[in-house]
Order: structure tokens, then sequence, then C-alpha cells
């Protein structure tokens, strides 16, 4: 019986912070709508990847 693959990674510690300033970005725009509580959401939950 063979060993399983090492999982990688599909994100880099580089990627999070690029993804965390999109997202900033986005979320500066749409600041008075509805979704923009995800979108804090999401960008709370990237800052401790990064």
């Amino acid at each position: 019986m063979t060993e399983p693959t090492r999982a990688r990674p599909v994100f880099s510690t580089e990627d999070f912070q690029l993804l965390k300033q999109a997202v900033h970005h986005y979320l500066r725009e749409i600041q008075d709508k509805p979704e923009s509580s995800k979108y804090s959401n999401l960008y709370h939950r990237l800052g401790r990847f990064g």
C-alpha cells in the first residue's frame, strides 16, 4: 500500500494579503448595501491568515 501524498496549501500567505486588500476595497464600495456585513466578516476572517 502506498502512502497518500501530502496536501499542498492552495493559497500562500501573500495570497491572503492580496485577497484581504481586494475585499477591503470592495467593502468600501458597497458599505451601504445589506451584503456588506458578509464581506466585513470575510475581511476579518482573512486577517487571521495574514
